[in-house]
């Protein structure tokens, strides 16, 4: 028992680190959510083998509701293209539910190393981002779209985020406008979260030695615990972009993930 209230006590606190800096600096919360549940989670005797599938599935499911709010700010401003769609979420259905599938073929270590390579290149992309020009471009045709559309879910779904540092330069890159490319992302995001989510929750069902309060790969306390503190805090983190000098602090940001990065690669 204290253990546990030991993980819904930091996940509480994780989540206002998660919500502030996503509000802050537009970021994904799996980046920072991750790591810190692979390092809390032993706490609850989860198995070490599954203790990276598990924080990106609980991270992953965290992602649904701050998703959801995020695609509804964007629909009411109408930044959101609902015709990408129709060649566009088929791939990402079935590219999301596939990644629980696909991380419970991956061993732990192998998994929790690529997604050290993944937060580095992270780091990288936000101290020097890449932003695609989108002028004189038109769509692929629907085909490209799908099959995209697929991958980044995967990537997405076994990296435990929303896909948005996938989907907008993708976006960018066919010629959509950067606020279009970041409104679709969101509601994007919300398909994959949602469905990945349900992926990690088939694929880890039969899985045997979780702790209680766990849904497949999902840890529920966690869950939502992150869930009530960022909701909470991401407005706050928000508001605070518009006065605190946010390209100095994501500079900073990514250089701590790089050292998170890399100690998660040799850990």
């Amino acid at each position: 028992m204290e253990s546990l209230l030991l993980v819904c006590g930091a996940c509480l606190l994780l989540g206002i680190v998660v919500g502030f800096s996503a509000g802050l600096l537009g970021i994904g919360g799996g980046l920072i959510a991750v790591p810190a549940l692979i390092y809390m989670l032993p706490w609850v005797h989860v198995p070490a083998n599954y203790l990276p599938h598990v924080a990106i599935a609980t991270s992953l499911a965290a992602i649904i509701l701050t998703s959801f709010s995020s695609a509804r700010a964007h629909h009411a401003r109408g930044n959101i293209d609902w015709s990408l769609f129709k060649p566009m979420l088929p791939g990402t259905i079935i590219g999301a539910l596939c990644s629980g599938f696909i991380a419970q073929l991956i061993s732990g270590n192998d998994l929790k190393r690529g997604f050290a390579v993944f937060v580095i290149l992270m780091s990288a992309n936000m101290a020097f981002p890449y932003k695609p020009s989108s002028e004189g471009k038109k769509l692929p045709p629907a085909i490209v779209l799908f099959l995209a559309s697929a991958f980044i879910a995967v990537i997405s779904g076994l990296m435990g985020i929303g896909g948005g540092t996938l989907t907008v330069p993708f976006l960018c890159w066919c010629g959509l406008q950067m606020r279009q490319a970041v409104g679709f992302s969101s509601a994007n995001g919300l398909v994959i979260a949602l469905w990945g989510s349900l992926g990690y929750v088939i694929a880890g069902w039969d899985i045997e030695g979780m702790p209680l309060g766990s849904l497949g790969y999902v840890y529920l306390p966690a869950l939502v615990g992150i869930v009530i503190t960022s909701m909470l805090l991401a407005p706050v983190g928000a508001k605070a972009a518009s006065t605190w000098p946010t390209p100095v602090l994501k500079k900073i940001f990514a250089a701590l993930l790089l050292v998170v990065g890399l100690k998660l690669m040799f850990s």
